[in-house]
């Protein structure tokens, strides 16, 4: 026995680390790349319909958006 115990199965150990990451990896470059075309063809919708998007609107205070404070008691 030249190996102890817990040193017989570190190949595996460091074989599906290596695997779980490029796993990882691979599925975390695949959702980018999902939102990523989603984004472009939003934003394509939206350049093609101008009309469904009106532009920059003045800017509200929060004091218009919230109604007012009228204490119950």
């Amino acid at each position: 026995q030249f190996l102890s115990l817990p040193a017989a199965g570190i190949h595996r150990q460091v074989l599906f680390a290596t695997l779980g990451c490029f796993v990882g990896y691979q599925l975390v470059k695949r959702a980018e790349y999902v939102h990523a075309k989603v984004d472009r063809e939003m934003f394509e919708y939206i350049r093609h319909h101008p009309v469904d998007f009106p532009g920059e609107t003045e800017k509200k205070r929060i004091g218009q958006l919230l109604e007012d404070f009228h204490p119950i008691r």
